[in-house]
């Protein structure tokens, strides 16, 4: 589960109407911006998704931390979202979080949570929301979606690689004077920017479509297959494709914590008291 702070560093510069799932305000805590939860991007998971958004916290019940390979002794136990930054004195940037049981043998926690019929995932937090304001009429708004499983799928029909325990997917809004001026999709080690007008909306009209790939959960505008053999280079198809369709609709912000950042200090911070920080600043 890599560190938050590297996504938020770097920071980007940059209609056809469907069914939208329900915008309520009371979903974010108070000090949100409105328009950071009005225009949330909606996401559409591939109809035959087998690894769904998961819990933030639930991800640390079910792994274990190691240094080198070697297991972590003086970990804190149990690891939790309070704690998880605690490890950064194990080791840094070596440590890392990786499955208690086999994830070859397919453990259940590993496939997450199915949004419901309203788009949520019931009682699993798999959102993380980052407001950064510029301080100049520009606020840059991440919306990081959480899974407990990347599945890298088959290349050539024949090659299974890319899976990995943890996974951080992101879009990312800016917004200009309270309006979303330009939208980032996060796709493996880069993605693709737009001019907001250009991107698909919801039935309100507000609300951008993202479409979440099969097993990768990378991010795109748009349905179809999507070949990232060439890095920062996209096309129709290929040896390495990604595929998104119109499946299972997931309302990110509905189930989701709330943070600013500041870029200067590198800090984050809760939108409330009961919302937890720390495992933020965990660098591994």
């Amino acid at each position: 589960m890599p560190g938050l702070v590297d996504y938020l560093i770097i920071l980007a510069g940059i209609s056809s109407a469907t069914q939208a799932a329900p915008y309520k305000r009371k979903r974010a805590p108070s000090g949100v911006p409105d328009y950071v939860v009005g225009y949330a991007p909606l996401v559409y998971l591939y109809s035959n998704e087998k690894y769904m958004p998961s819990d933030i916290g639930a991800q640390l019940a079910n792994t274990k931390a190691k240094h080198s390979y070697d297991d972590i002794t003086s970990a804190p136990n149990p690891l939790t979202l309070d704690n998880l930054s605690d490890l950064n004195q194990e080791g840094g940037e070596d440590v890392f979080l990786t499955s208690i049981i086999d994830p070859t043998t397919g453990p259940a926690w590993l496939e997450g949570v199915k949004p419901s019929g309203g788009g949520i995932t019931d009682g699993a937090k798999s959102c993380a929301v980052i407001v950064h304001d510029h301080s100049n009429g520009t606020v840059d708004a991440y919306y990081m979606y959480f899974y407990a499983f990347n599945y890298g799928g088959y290349y050539l029909d024949q090659f299974n690689i890319g899976n990995h325990v943890g996974d951080w997917e992101h879009t990312m809004v800016r917004f200009v004077n309270e309006e979303p001026h330009s939208i980032w999709y996060s796709q493996h080690t880069f993605g693709e920017a737009f001019e907001y007008n250009a991107v698909e909306k919801f039935a309100d009209g507000k609300r951008p479509v993202v479409y979440s790939a099969n097993g990768t959960h990378a991010n795109y505008a748009t349905t179809g297959k999507h070949n990232h053999a060439i890095p920062n280079v996209l096309f129709p198809g290929g040896i390495v494709v990604d595929t998104t369709d119109k499946g299972i609709e997931w309302d990110p912000v509905a189930s989701a914590y709330f943070y600013t950042f500041d870029a200067g200090s590198k800090t984050f911070q809760a939108y409330d008291d009961s919302t937890p920080v720390k495992y933020l600043d965990f660098v591994g």
